[in-house]
């Protein structure tokens, strides 16, 4: 059934598609803007979380996920000299939330939205660059670079952490803050089998750390980080000897998915998010995912969050369609504390992981290998289910 109200959604990213599709399904007309000329993805693959799962199979998605994705068991904290620092067993964060968790690679997560929105008739203008949000009798209207103005009922931002136009409309700035770290990701494929088990591997040096997280036995996505105040030019030719040189003392895996993964997929990222703030809307304009609450990838909660975004704006949005800034509002006010201390929770864990003093490092090693990661699943089960009703969590398989 039709709402007949319209809507641009700026931006293709997980946010975007998503949202896109959670709102065609309850009705509305939408058309999403993207700047590049074809599908994109920065980022070499995600665990999608159980709370994450939740989403998807609200949007009636799981099932194509599952066939595109590697199904983890737990993750192993480890330290340099291959040290366990402690297992967490994904499977308890499964049994609190009610799904499974899955490992996929970014561009198969993109590949199953992009699909569904073709199967739904939902346009994607590519090569349509946003340079401007202006306000025209207190309603807002994008603005091409030819100049051309358009608007709808809503305007959804979906357009990123680093230069969100939607951002600068509602808060009038849009400044990401870099926290002194670096990312290096990247795919492993290969037609040996590496893995043995569905486990993440995830080594925590001294001011660095390096993950490894498998899709299924010969493949694999990966990241390397390391402390760094500054900013520097990147040089692709560069990436792998960068990191060969600073993993060098790692166990032999990291080398190997280093070598052996083709330099097209390595890309080095610095990263940035935002401070959290309470207004994520102004007129018709809206946003969601990162142009909202950036959060850095040691939350595990990215992509995550920008699916349950989308069902809830889109199910909030519905129930109130004749009154948007109502609906714009409750829907900031259900969402601003959990992203808020998914930012937080992101932060700190990095402040941890990067610390450059060799001496707290190893009282932080020290002390993880006394955690009791059953309780610490629960506790991220307890946190990532919120806002997830319980009357919609299924039983575990």
């Amino acid at each position: 059934m039709l709402t007949n109200k319209t809507v641009i959604i700026i931006g293709a990213s997980v946010t975007g598609l998503s949202a896109a599709i959670a709102l065609n399904q309850k009705g509305f007309d939408v058309t999403i803007f993207e700047r590049h000329s074809s599908n994109q993805t920065i980022g070499a693959g995600i665990v999608l979380w159980s709370n994450a799962s939740f989403i998807l199979a609200k949007l009636g998605l799981l099932e194509a996920i599952k066939k595109v994705s590697g199904k983890p068991d737990n993750m192993k904290r480890l330290s340099v000299t291959n040290d366990v620092l402690g297992t967490l067993n994904i499977d308890i964060i499964n049994k609190e939330i009610g799904f499974d968790s899955y490992s996929i690679l970014r561009k198969d997560l993109q590949g199953v939205l992009l699909d569904e929105l073709s199967n739904k008739g939902v346009k994607i203008n590519y090569n349509s660059p946003i340079v401007d949000i202006v306000s025209l009798e207190n309603k807002a209207y994008i603005v091409f670079e030819n100049g051309l103005k358009y608007t709808a009922d809503i305007i959804v931002g979906a357009d990123g952490r680093m230069a969100s136009q939607a951002r600068k409309y509602v808060l009038g700035e849009n400044t990401s803050s870099y926290q002194s770290f670096i990312n290096w990701i990247g795919i492993y494929k290969s037609k040996k089998k590496l893995f043995t088990s569905m486990d993440i591997l995830d080594y925590w040096g001294v001011g660095e750390r390096f993950g490894i997280v498998p899709i299924d036995t010969y493949t694999c996505y990966w990241a390397g980080g390391i402390f760094s105040k500054t900013i520097e030019p990147k040089e692709p030719l560069k990436y792998k000897n960068e990191l060969l040189d600073i993993f060098k003392k790692y166990p032999p895996i990291v080398a190997k998915v280093i070598e052996e993964s083709l330099l097209e997929s390595v890309n080095k990222i610095y990263l940035h998010d935002h401070n959290p703030k309470s207004c994520w809307h102004k007129d018709n304009v809206i946003m969601l995912g990162d142009a909202a609450h950036a959060a850095l990838p040691t939350s595990g909660q990215g992509s995550a969050q920008a699916l349950e975004d989308a069902w809830h704006f889109a199910n909030i949005l519905f129930e109130n369609s004749t009154n948007i800034e109502l609906a714009f509002k409750k829907f900031t006010q259900m969402r601003y504390r959990k992203t808020t201390a998914i930012i937080e929770t992101g932060r700190n864990l990095a402040m941890s992981i990067f610390n450059n003093d060799e001496n707290y490092c190893y009282h932080r090693n020290e002390a993880s290998k006394k955690i009791d990661f059953s309780i610490l699943a629960k506790g991220m089960a307890k946190g990532w289910r919120e806002g997830l009703k319980d009357e919609n969590i299924v039983t575990y398989r």
